[in-house]
């Protein structure tokens, strides 16, 4: 089992970092989304202005206009632990000369979508859903992130991501009833450029519901305004999965974020990737769940970390995410539970990983053990 820490108060608590490094900021400023990706610290220079880097970060750092571009929003940046090289927040988005490391098992596109792309920026690779990859810009860049090869502008490919012929194919694939808009980033788009393409979508009968995934609503809370999501209601049903990896992250702009588009509703689904000292451990990952669910945000995956380029510093071993779901089930609400997955290096698609619940099974009854360890027998009828 995960030996249990203390967590501090600030884990559990919804609080603001505003405006922290740019006390020169007005309110209307801080509140403007614009305002804040207008000042995205994006250079080292804009790091050492406020932190102190290590030698791996700053090496890092000079390294990633060849790799995955850096760039924090004001409002992400203040989450960074100024002197924790090491810090959960910091590791997630400074990048560090363990960047250049490549394992033997690390490929430049793990999950196989280039293999799935019938269309230039649409991915099928799942019978009934397709992912719509139609930006290669985030808010902020994950130093794990799975389509580092695309995203930022400064990897090994450029995403030319064809519209028409996706809207074509979509409209000539009648068994595609799914559609996630991914990127990138879409809740960077303007209104109106993402109304155009949801409403497209929406025209295409067989189509049955739309889905976008964004950290926008962490990284950039403040884009998610009421006229936005005025819009995004118009197109129900519509869901959204967020992704959020540490408790930290939940502040309280952030939460008024989620529920301003829950009250609009937008059922929300979490999607966190398992981290080497950012989130494996037991209390971390109850207390982000947890919190989730008071943002009305309900933990849907934990990934295990794809085998990008760069990400072994960041991986954890697959055993410890399967105690971390043994140690939460039994102990928190099942709402708060996400499922465990590995997307199959490849292509293989998503593959749930469970602890191992059934002791034995033959033609007369299962055994089985619950949370406390206990042992259960229930017979097998009929077989």
């Amino acid at each position: 089992m995960v030996l249990p820490t203390v967590i501090a108060d600030v884990e559990r608590a919804f609080v603001s970092y505003a405006p922290g490094h740019w006390p020169q900021a007005t309110q209307e400023e801080w509140n403007d989304w614009r305002w804040q990706l207008k000042n995205r610290v994006t250079t080292l220079e804009g790091l050492e202005k406020h932190l102190r880097l290590s030698p791996e970060e700053r090496a890092g750092v000079i390294l990633s206009a060849h790799k995955l571009a850096m760039s924090i929003t004001p409002h992400y940046f203040n989450l960074i632990e100024v002197d924790d090289p090491d810090g959960p927040i910091r590791r997630q988005v400074i990048p560090r000369f363990e960047e250049s490391h490549h394992h033997p098992s690390e490929v430049a596109d793990p999950c196989g979508e280039d293999a799935h792309m019938p269309v230039p920026g649409l991915v099928h690779r799942y019978p009934d859903r397709v992912n719509f990859l139609i930006t290669d810009r985030c808010a902020s860049y994950c130093r794990y992130c799975t389509r580092s090869r695309v995203v930022s502008g400064a990897g090994e490919q450029e995403l030319h991501t064809e519209f028409e012929q996706a809207f074509n194919y979509l409209e000539q694939h009648k068994e595609v009833r799914d559609v996630l808009l991914s990127g990138g980033d879409p809740l960077l788009f303007s209104d109106d450029k993402l109304e155009k393409i949801l409403s497209r979508l929406r025209a295409i009968k067989h189509i049955e519901f739309l889905r976008i995934g964004t950290r926008v609503p962490i990284f950039l809370p403040q884009r998610i305004t009421l006229g936005l999501c005025q819009m995004l209601q118009k197109y129900h049903p519509l869901w959204m999965s967020v992704h959020t990896n540490h408790p930290r992250e939940l502040t309280l702009e952030v939460r008024a974020a989620l529920e301003q588009l829950a009250n609009h509703g937008i059922p929300l689904g979490n999607q966190s990737v398992l981290l080497s000292k950012v989130n494996d451990t037991l209390p971390i990952m109850k207390s982000l769940v947890q919190k989730l669910l008071q943002c009305r945000v309900r933990p849907y995956y934990l990934y295990q970390c794809d085998l990008i380029h760069g990400s072994a510093h960041l991986r954890t071993s697959v055993s410890k995410g399967i105690e971390i779901i043994e140690g939460l089930r039994g102990h928190t609400t099942g709402y708060a539970i996400p499922q465990f997955v590995i997307d199959a290096p490849g292509g293989g698609g998503k593959v749930p990983l469970n602890p191992n619940y059934i002791r034995s099974h033959d033609e007369k009854k299962i055994v089985l053990q619950n949370y406390e360890g206990r042992l259960f027998e229930y017979p097998e009828i009929g077989l």
